[in-house]
């Protein structure tokens, strides 16, 4: 049975969800993931604020960074990050709603651009970041045991 884009997108996402053990522990929910395109959100929790009481960056970067993974692993392929970068422009506070939608620019042989963009839930946008992939050797799941 053929799989359509979509179908495999979210199996994908299943499969790497079930072992993504890091953004579970940071409060992190899955949210749609199509070709290219993956949705993450947060909760800031008192945990998650630094000594200037607002959310630390690293929390920020690794919503961002889970949004950009689920993106770039979307095709049924293992895809690693080569490397990101991250521009903060607003302050997040204790009890703000995150956002983190990843959107694919670029993917070309084994390598991938994603930009992210991070939003507070009154859409304001918090942080700007893009990522490049690299997809290495193997597969989420295999698609001839069927779907």
């Amino acid at each position: 049975m053929t799989l359509t884009p979509e179908k495999r997108a979210q199996m994908s996402a299943r499969s790497m969800w079930a072992g993504d053990d890091a953004s579970k522990w940071v409060g992190m929910r899955l949210g749609k993931v199509t070709p290219g395109h993956a949705v993450m959100t947060l909760t800031v929790e008192a945990h998650h604020t630094n000594g200037h009481d607002i959310c630390h960056g690293g929390v920020i970067f690794t919503l961002a960074d889970s949004a950009f993974a689920f993106a770039c692993n979307s095709y049924n392929k293992v895809a690693v990050a080569q490397h990101n970068t991250i521009s903060f422009v607003a302050p997040v506070l204790l009890g703000d709603e995150l956002t983190a939608s990843a959107q694919e620019i670029s993917l070309r042989g084994r390598g991938g651009i994603y930009d992210v963009r991070v939003t507070r839930g009154d859409g304001q946008v918090i942080a700007e970041m893009r990522g490049c992939s690299r997809i290495i050797e193997g597969q989420h799941f295999d698609e001839t045991e069927g779907t």
